[in-house]
Formats: structure tokens, C-alpha cells, sequence
């Protein structure tokens, strides 16, 4: 399996079956008995309209497992019905998960404890940025760098990737959730409106159209469901703010680089990957700020999972061995060792 755990949407790819898992990162939770009211989809409609005993939470969080058991319980309600007909084969079942760049130990342990609870027989992690290369169609051993723009959710990975494994890179705590909350703050310091759950993604979403579009949301003062014209670009200058760090990070990594790197990415450019990168007008702002060309690819949230994909359908299954065990020694899980098995595959 192919595991793309994401602070927004969990991704999961089985060989030879395909994605068998596209559903938000939410489980609801009946507080008074402690068990799983629903997951994935059946919980993200739950946002805002449940009683106070049941409490809609995202167990996995600024690119880490911020809640193992929960987040076991949440997996184990996913993909159930699919991993268990595949433990009756003789190999048993092998998991690789993308994790972000530079974590740490802690961060990669819980990443293993929360999939071995599955009876999976082995977890490789492999750094994400990697896998978000591979799955734009960077081959293991091409040696011409790539630099990569990852917005997800809560984080945004920026790294330049070569040769399989991250030459330089950062991890910026600004995602999607950041964007979302900065429009809802716009909204409602102009508008009093208070948007919806799913509100200010939508908004986001419709960016790319006219000069206004109307939005509806609850009013303040009165309490009722009112309709308001929103200005697109007043929103896209919440934005632009929303990514300053984002851009800064951007500028950290290319100002460790050498002269040789950064001309070579100032004419191939960065490409964008990411929940957030399909937000209209994110590729001009940082276009802008950069003077690079920026290219967002096709389906940028499945980017990460599709090249985990291909890393486990280029590599033939390892003999049976025991479950993964994270190592005390937090060398033996840097991401350089982690991603050299699959380099060898090219």
C-alpha cells in the first residue's frame, strides 16, 4: 500500500487495485463513550451540525500524527474492508507513507505505530517531497535539480529534490487552513458574515472568475442567513499576506543553494503540488515575487500518494520479515536512508 497521510484528505493506493481511499482526515468522536461516530466523508458533513457531546477532530496535523489512537481507529475504519482480504495473501501486506521533509523521530514513529496497528508486516517511510517528485514524473536518478512547492492543509514543504533524495529544504507552518482562516476573518470584519465550515474554501475555488460573486453566511447582528457581494480582489490580497511566509521560505532555500543550482531552477522553474495549490491566483503570486516560472500540476493533492504509488510498483516485494519497530537511533530514519532503497530502483 501507498499511504498518503494528509493533515486535510488521507490517500490510499493498493498494488494492482488502485486508490482504494480519497476521504478527509476527520473522525467524529462521541465524547461521553470515547468511540467513532463516523469518518472521512460521513464526518467532514458533520462540521458544525452535531450536539455538543460529539466532537469532529483532525488526528493527523502540521504534517504529523498528532493523535495515534485515534488515528488508528480513523484508518482502521477506512480501509478495513480493504486490507484485510489482502492479509490472507502469503506475503502479507507492505505499506509505504510519505512523511514530511526533515521530521523527526517522533514524528516518523508515530507515522509506523498508527499503520502497524493494521497487522501490516512492514512500513518504509519515504520523505514526502520525494514522492511529490515522482509523482510529477522526476525519475530517481535524474540528476537536473527540481524545486517543489507542497501546500498542504497546515504546512507547506519547499524543497529541491535531485538524484531521489532533497538537496535543501523547509517546512513553513502555513497551508490551506491558514488561507481559509484569513478569508474568513476578511468576510467578517467586512461583511459581518459569519461563513460556513466548507465556506471559504468555496470562495477560494471561485477566484478565478468575476470582479465580485455573492456569498452566503450567517449575520452577526441579526442571526439570520444573508447573502453578500465579496470583492475578488480584495480577497486575492488576503492572500498574498496569507503566503508572505511561504515566499520568505522560498527565498531561504534558494539562498542556500549555490550559484550552479539556482540559475539552473531560475530557467526550469518550481512546480506546485498540494490541496492548496489549485487556489486561483497562488501560481501568479508567487510567480511574482520570484520571477520564476511556476507550473501547477494536474491534480495537485494526488501528487504525493501517485509517486508513492510508483515507487512501490517499481520496487518487487522484499522478502517476509518482522513488522517495522522505530529505531531509538534517529540516524538510521534520516530521509536520505529512507528513499536510497527505492533509488536503486532507476
Amino acid at each position: 500500500m501507498a499511504v498518503d497521510l494528509g493533515a486535510s484528505r488521507i490517500r490510499i493506493h493498493v498494488r494492482d487495485e488502485g486508490l482504494v481511499v480519497d476521504e478527509p482526515s476527520l473522525a467524529a468522536v462521541d465524547t461521553r463513550t470515547g468511540d467513532i461516530v463516523a469518518v472521512g466523508s460521513v464526518a467532514a458533513r458533520m462540521l458544525g451540525r452535531v450536539p455538543g457531546h460529539i466532537r469532529v477532530e483532525r488526528p493527523l496535523a502540521s504534517g504529523t500524527v498528532a493523535d495515534v489512537d485515534l488515528a488508528q481507529q480513523m484508518l482502521r475504519h477506512m480501509v478495513s474492508r480493504h486490507v484485510l482480504p489482502l492479509r490472507r495473501r502469503k506475503r502479507g501486506v507492505r505499506a509505504v507513507v510519505g512523511v514530511p521533509y526533515g521530521s523527526g523521530p517522533l514524528t516518523r514513529k508515530a507515522a509506523v505505530e498508527a499503520l502497524s496497528a493494521l497487522g501490516l508486516r512492514r512500513v518504509e517511510l519515504v520523505a514526502s517531497p520525494v514522492a511529490a517528485a515522482v509523482g510529477c514524473g522526476v525519475e530517481t536518478d535524474q540528476a537536473e535539480p527540481v524545486m517543489l512547492v507542497d501546500c498542504g492543509a497546515t504546512t507547506t514543504q519547499i524543497a529541491v529534490v535531485a538524484f531521489g533524495d532533497v538537496i535543501a529544504g523547509t517546512v513553513v507552518p502555513v497551508g490551506g487552513d491558514a488561507i481559509e482562516r484569513a478569508i474568513t476573518e476578511h468576510v467578517l470584519a467586512r461583511h459581518g458574515l459569519e461563513l460556513t465550515s466548507g465556506g471559504a474554501r468555496d470562495i477560494c475555488l471561485r477566484l478565478g472568475g468575476a470582479d465580485t460573486f455573492p456569498v452566503t453566511g450567517k449575520d452577526v447582528r441579526s442571526g439570520w442567513a444573508r447573502n453578500a457581494a465579496v470583492d475578488t480582489s480584495a480577497l486575492r490580497t488576503v492572500i498574498g499576506v496569507s503566503l508572505v511566509p511561504v515566499l520568505d521560505g522560498i527565498g531561504a532555500v534558494l539562498r542556500g543553494l549555490s550559484a550552479d543550482l539556482v540559475v539552473d531552477l531560475a530557467a526550469r522553474g518550481l512546480t506546485m503540488v498540494g490541496g492548496a495549490a489549485d487556489i486561483p491566483g497562488i501560481d501568479a503570486t508567487i510567480r511574482a515575487a520570484t520571477a520564476m516560472p511556476v507550473r501547477v500540476q494536474p491534480d495537485p493533492r494526488g501528487r504525493v500518494v501517485d509517486g508513492l504509488a510508483r515507487l512501490i510498483d517499481s520496487k518487487p516485494p522484499k522478502r517476509p520479515v518482522e513488522k517495522a519497530a522505530p529505531s531509538e537511533n534517529p540516524a538510521e530514519h534520516s530521509p536520505v536512508a529512507e528513499i536510497e532503497d527505492f533509488a536503486s530502483v532507476a
